[in-house]
């Protein structure tokens, strides 16, 4: 299999968290340089049409574009550790978890940056500041329920590491380098402890 991915991206990087946590090797590794525009390329608007990445192309020809599609496949291939869980209980609790992160948390956190920072002009045109400034003032509000939830459980999930927990340190890490949110600055004391739990794991240097 072959994975178009990018560095520093904050949903390439889920990919490649998943992957160590998996202890998934042996896949080719093609980097796409998305300030270059190489996603948007003729060549790899035929694997991803809307120019997206990560993608993983089978061995067969077909090709997945979607962060969780691809870890549900892969999963699938590959179903321990478990990080999305054992039974349909467990299942549709985590993907809530992973859901919650992935369309509140990281959602608004890529706008912001999409929208404010100047770095990232080249992808997002065009730009408004205006409305990435709201979807900071969001998350930042948002990251207190986030707190609120840890002081009750270890885990975004629950008690547990899970893919929730991938999506939300990919999230938070990409705010922390181009929003400048850091938890343990604002007062969230239990979103910052869950930050360096899941920062001392191997993956999180992928």
């Amino acid at each position: 299999m072959k994975l178009y991915t990018a560095q520093r991206a904050p949903s390439p990087r889920r990919v490649s968290m998943f992957l160590v946590e998996k202890n998934i090797t042996g896949l080719e590794l093609v980097f796409m340089d998305l300030n270059q525009g190489e996603h948007r390329s003729a060549y790899f608007l035929t694997k991803s049409p809307l120019a997206k990445v990560p993608a993983l192309e089978l061995d067969d020809g077909r090709v997945l574009t979607e962060t969780r599609a691809i870890c549900t496949y892969l999963e699938g291939l590959y179903p321990e550790p478990n990080l999305m869980g054992v039974d349909a209980d467990e299942r549709a609790f985590i993907e809530m978890a992973d859901r919650r992160v992935e369309l509140y948390l990281l959602g608004g956190i890529a706008n912001s940056i999409r929208h404010t920072h100047p770095g990232l002009a080249v992808l997002e045109q065009p730009q408004f500041p205006d409305f990435g400034r709201s979807q900071g003032e969001k998350v930042r509000e948002l990251a207190k329920w986030f707190d609120q939830l840890l002081q009750q459980q270890d885990w975004m999930a629950g008690d547990r590491f899970t893919i929730a927990d991938i999506t939300a340190f990919c999230a938070l890490e990409f705010a922390r380098g181009l929003m400048k949110f850091k938890p343990e600055e604002v007062g969230l004391h239990a979103l910052a402890a869950w930050r360096e739990r899941v920062n001392t794991r191997p993956s999180a240097r992928a």
